[in-house]
Parts: C-alpha cells; sequence; structure tokens
C-alpha cells in the first residue's frame, strides 16, 4: 500500500487587524497559513461581533493586531484605544491566540503597493482600501517572521 506524502494538513487560518478609531483593516491566510489576503473593512465598533461571527464560520488559530509604534520604539497613543479592544477580544474568545506585530510604516506600504498596482489616485484615497491592505501588510510581515524562525 502506497501513501501519498505530497498532502499538507489543514489547518485554522490566522486573521490580522489593522485597527483604527473608525474602521478596522481585516486580513487572513489561507488554511495552509501561506498567503495572505484582504479580507474587509469593518467599522470599529462592530469588529467584534465580525471576528466572531468568523471564528465560528472559519477555524481560526491565531489573531494578529497592528502595534503601533513611533520611531523611538514606544507605543503610540493609539494604545489606548487597541488595549481595551484586545481585552474584550480575549474575554469573548478565551481560548484564541492573540499577538501584536509592528505596524510602522504599513500605511506607507499600502499607499506604494496601490501606486505599483497601477490604482488611480482616487482609488488610492479610499481609507478602507488602504486599511485592508495595511492588515495584509502586518499579516504578511508576521508569516515571513514565522517562516524566518523556523528556519533558524
Amino acid at each position: 500500500m502506497k501513501i501519498n506524502c505530497n498532502f499538507a494538513p489543514l489547518m485554522g487560518r490566522i486573521l490580522a487587524i489593522d485597527y483604527g478609531r473608525k474602521r478596522c483593516g481585516v486580513a487572513v491566510t489561507d488554511t495552509l497559513q501561506i498567503i495572505a489576503g484582504g479580507l474587509a473593512t469593518v467599522a470599529t465598533h462592530e469588529l467584534l461581533k465580525f471576528i466572531t461571527d468568523y471564528s465560528n464560520k472559519e477555524d481560526v488559530d491565531q489573531i494578529i493586531i497592528g502595534l503601533p509604534k513611533q520611531m523611538n520604539n514606544e507605543a503610540s497613543e493609539s494604545m489606548k484605544y487597541i488595549k481595551p479592544f484586545v481585552a474584550s477580544l480575549k474575554k469573548t474568545l478565551p481560548d484564541m491566540n492573540v499577538e501584536y506585530v509592528d505596524e510602522r510604516f504599513t500605511s506607507v506600504l499600502a499607499h506604494r503597493t496601490m501606486m505599483e498596482a497601477g490604482l488611480k489616485k482616487k482609488d488610492r484615497q479610499n481609507k478602507a482600501l488602504v486599511d485592508e491592505i495595511s492588515a495584509t501588510i502586518i499579516l504578511q510581515t508576521y508569516l515571513e517572521a514565522k517562516r524566518y524562525s523556523i528556519k533558524k
């Protein structure tokens, strides 16, 4: 009997959030946790429900939250909004692993990505799209760091 060793087991997805006071960009991996892609932009007051509903439909292993830091490496003022959200998230989904990932320059990278993709100026001014791309960049940064640490 020959066993096919070429299949990879399915894992849960990793969800990433670019948290903002008005709206949040959300990105997600595929089930193999290889590819990061934009999922949605959600009004901040609806984010916890969105994540809960998504986690009930899809198997989610982990949630990554963008950590806003200043250039001197200190947390920015935005943390006063993010910390209560993360506390609510952990209370709602107590078994969920939640991690922070440095999000410096993600908005700049999102705009650069949009320019390189050939989006028109009007489309590049779409803040919801910028937030979703920023969440994707945060998630991609996490995945690359995870792969790099495994190779060491």
